[in-house]
Order: structure tokens, then sequence, then C-alpha cells
């Protein structure tokens, strides 16, 4: 690590800590150079990945997206926000298992519908109903269909 004093490359860690998440570790150092003191903190770095829309363009994947979602479809429905929390931990879980660069959008919307028939049933129909481009009334009645 290069020293933000004089520049010099070498710095000795001095003391070591994880902060109380466990998601980074501060570092006290010391330049052998200038004996100068800095703070550094390192953080796992996790890149998610594009998602491909039906017509090709391709957008930054958005968990703020993803939540709006579940909230549309369990609006004025009796779910708890923590099972709203652990569906988006266990999609985002999937999508860095697959460690792929692109993600297709359709394979998105299966993952929120996979989770939202766990979920509560009324929010799965209504998610299927746009996120299938339902037509008509059969549409609906396929779809409860499929839920028994």
């Amino acid at each position: 690590m290069k020293c933000p004093f004089c520049g010099d490359a070498d710095t000795q860690v001095i003391d070591s800590r994880v902060n109380d998440e466990g998601d980074s570790i501060r570092r006290r150092r010391r330049c052998v150079s200038c004996d100068k003191r800095f703070t550094t903190y390192e953080t796992a770095e996790l890149h998610l990945p594009q998602v491909v829309k039906q017509n090709g363009n391709r957008a930054e994947f958005s968990r703020d997206k993803l939540r709006v979602s579940f909230t549309r479809a369990l609006h004025k429905r009796p779910v708890p926000t923590e099972y709203v929390d652990h569906a988006l931990e266990r999609i985002m879980q999937k999508i860095l298992a697959k460690g792929e660069r692109e993600i297709i959008a359709r394979d998105l919307g299966e993952m929120v519908m996979q989770e939202l028939k766990a979920m509560d049933k009324v929010a799965y129909i209504r998610f299927a109903s746009v996120y299938r481009s339902f037509q008509d009334a059969g549409d609906f009645s396929d779809v409860i269909r499929d839920l028994d």
C-alpha cells in the first residue's frame, strides 16, 4: 500500500480489526519511510451482472427495482417486510452464485415469481398478470389452476 503522505510503497500493517458486521477490515498502517500512520479499509467487491432486457438492451442490476416489484405485487397483502428481505437475499445469492456477467430479465422475473408463489398466492397472480402480459380471464384461470 502506497503511503498517502510521501508516496513510498513500503508500509507496514500495525493493527487489523474486523468491523462489527464482519464485512470489512480496518487496517492501521505505518510508512517505513516517513513514519506517518494512516488507516485503510478492505471490503469484498461483488459485481452484479447486467440485466439483458427482452428488446436486447442492457441495464445495471438494481436491487431497488426488485424490491419495487415485490412491493407492488404485495400491496395491501399481509406479508411482513422481513419475508421480502429474505426473498431478495435468496435471489441475490442465486445471481451471485451463477457468477455470470449478464442475466436475462426473464430469468430474473422467474426467480421473483418463485419467491412470490411461496410467499403469497395473490401477489404471485398479480405479478404474473403483468409479467406474462395476461390478455383475458382465461390467462388468470390457467395460473390459478397451476397453483393447485
